[in-house]
């Protein structure tokens, strides 16, 4: 079956978002809990918030995340309906990047949904040192 340009150029630009570590370890924990905030994902993996939304974006102008926004707040999940050679890309690597999701990650995860307890999402929680730091 011959790839036309568009969906070639489209399967580029997954690939190429799917290619990072951290746009993986992100896809992992949105795979795992759904819907959640840019400063989630930041304190999850102890990124800036610049890197976090930045990765985000990038998802997201490769058809993988769909973004809302909430008063301040950007909340992103995996778009329930990718498109054509995104889709497929995405859904063939899905398993690879729910597994990717680390115990780490996991109980951080897990800790921030328990304190958060249903409250509402505020992002005013302390920003993260860096990827340097202890995880």
């Amino acid at each position: 079956m011959a790839m036309d340009t568009l969906s070639r150029d489209a399967l580029s630009r997954t690939m190429k978002a799917l290619a990072d570590p951290t746009r993986l370890e992100i896809l992992a924990l949105l795979a795992r809990h759904g819907e959640l905030c840019v400063c989630d994902v930041e304190r999850v993996l102890r990124i800036t918030q610049s890197k976090t939304s930045r990765h985000l974006r990038y998802l997201e102008q490769a058809g993988l995340l769909q973004s809302r926004r909430d008063n301040v707040w950007m909340y992103y999940r995996i778009d329930p309906k990718p498109r054509g050679d995104e889709a497929r890309a995405f859904e063939a690597l899905r398993a690879l990047v729910e597994e990717r999701c680390s115990a780490r990650w996991e109980r951080r995860a897990a800790a921030l949904l328990t304190e958060r307890g249903g409250a509402v999402r505020t992002c005013a929680a302390p920003r993260p040192k860096g990827r340097g730091d202890a995880r």
